[in-house]
């Protein structure tokens, strides 16, 4: 296996989509995805949002991906959102989350963000460790909030 990390194209927006329906099936919150492959298509060719996949030079098999997109805060500056993180679960614990997760930290340090921000649920407790193993901070302070319109 080798993997390489790259710029998702349009080409790869299917398997994006299905990697963030398997991962909010994971959170046990499938229900409430109401995208589909073609609002991604169409939200990806409008920019609305990035994405880097890993995938394995040898067979050309999607193994993970970063979906994120370019924010701002009042208080730090320009940052990065990372909304999702997925890696196949056949791919996991052999350092594909590592490549992403340096890669985007690299975008953001080229694009002079002051940080990149994400949520993770507390259950999710490898995540959390994959997170403090890689010096993050995790907030527990503030609630999320928002208002959903669809």
């Amino acid at each position: 296996m080798n993997i390489e990390i790259r710029n998702a194209t349009i080409d790869d927006i299917e398997e994006i989509w299905n990697m963030v329906y398997a991962l909010a099936v994971f959170e046990n919150d499938e229900k409430q995805v109401i995208t589909s492959i073609e609002s991604y298509k169409d939200d990806f060719a409008k920019n609305a949002f990035e994405v880097i996949i890993a995938y394995d030079s040898n067979s050309n098999d999607i193994c993970g991906m970063m979906l994120f997109f370019n924010a701002f805060s009042t208080w730090k500056g320009r940052m990065v959102y990372l909304d999702d993180f997925f890696v196949k679960e056949k791919y996991r614990r052999l350092g594909v989350g590592q490549l992403l997760f340096d890669y985007l930290i690299n975008i953001a340090k080229q694009r002079d963000a002051s940080m990149v921000k994400w949520q993770v649920l507390d259950w999710n407790e490898n995540a959390v460790r994959f997170y403090e193993k890689n010096n993050a901070f995790i907030d527990k302070d503030w609630w999320n909030c928002g208002i959903r319109l669809k």
